[in-house]
C-alpha cells in the first residue's frame, strides 16, 4: 500500500501558500494546488482534501508528490504531460530525409517506418509524422524515385515549407502532371492526327472543320 507524503512547512513556505490560496489574480489552477498542500500539511489525506475542494482524489495526490519533491516552484508551472510528442532536431530529420531517398535498408527494397525507427532511434510513428511532412512514400516502390541531386534535402526542405507556412499574403499552387505526360517526357508514344480520325470515326464522332 503506497503512503502519501507527508508535508510539513516551515513559516515562510506556509505563509507564501497561504497568500497563493487567498489571491485574486493568480490562475485559479495555482490557487487550487496551494489549498491542496495546506491541506496536505494540515494532515488531511488525498480522499479528504479532494472531497473538500471538490476534485479526483488523483489529482490532489499529484499535486502533493510534486510539492514534495519540487516545492514551491513544482505547483506554480504545470506538470509534463505524458505522450508530449519529442521534438526532432532538424539535423536528424536531415539524416532521415536522406537515408530515406539515397539510401536503402539491409536485406529489404525499401523503409519502413519500424526499419528507419530502429535504424535512427526514434518511433515508427515519429518517422511516420516526419515522412509525411516531407512527402516522402518509400512504400510505394513503383512512383517513388531517389534523387542524385546532392542538394535534394534543402530543396525538399524548402518545398515543404511553403505548404506549411506560406508567405503572407501569397498562394501556394501545386502543379502536377497531366497523366501518363512527364515534365521531361512522354511515357506513352502521342498519337497522329490520323490515329486520332480513326479512332473518332469508330465511335462516330467525327468533327469538320
Amino acid at each position: 500500500m503506497r503512503v502519501a507524503p507527508k508535508i510539513i512547512l516551515s513559516a515562510e513556505p506556509r505563509r507564501q501558500l497561504e497568500a497563493f490560496a487567498r489571491s485574486r489574480s493568480l490562475p485559479l489552477r495555482v490557487v487550487q494546488r496551494a489549498q491542496i498542500v495546506l491541506l496536505a500539511a494540515d494532515g488531511k489525506q488525498d480522499l479528504e482534501i479532494a472531497e473538500t475542494l471538490n476534485i479526483t482524489r488523483q489529482k490532489a495526490g499529484r499535486w502533493r508528490k510534486r510539492f514534495a519533491r519540487l516545492g514551491i516552484p513544482g505547483i506554480q508551472k504545470d506538470a509534463p504531460r505524458p505522450g508530449r510528442t519529442k521534438k526532432v532536431s532538424a539535423a536528424k530529420t536531415q539524416t532521415i530525409i536522406r537515408k530515406t531517398t539515397q539510401e536503402k535498408p539491409d536485406n529489404a527494397t525499401h523503409w519502413s517506418t519500424r526499419t528507419m525507427a530502429k535504424a535512427v532511434g526514434l518511433s515508427p510513428s515519429t518517422i511516420g509524422r516526419i515522412w509525411k511532412t516531407h512527402g516522402l512514400k518509400p512504400h510505394r516502390i513503383k512512383t517513388f524515385k531517389l534523387s542524385n541531386d546532392k542538394h535534394f534535402i534543402e530543396k525538399l526542405n524548402d518545398i515543404a515549407g511553403l505548404y506549411l507556412s506560406p508567405p503572407e499574403h501569397a498562394i501556394v499552387l501545386s502543379c502536377d502532371e497531366k497523366s501518363q505526360i512527364q515534365a521531361l517526357d512522354r511515357t506513352q508514344a502521342q498519337k497522329t492526327g490520323a490515329q486520332k480520325t480513326g479512332q473518332a470515326q469508330k465511335t462516330g464522332q467525327v468533327r469538320f472543320s
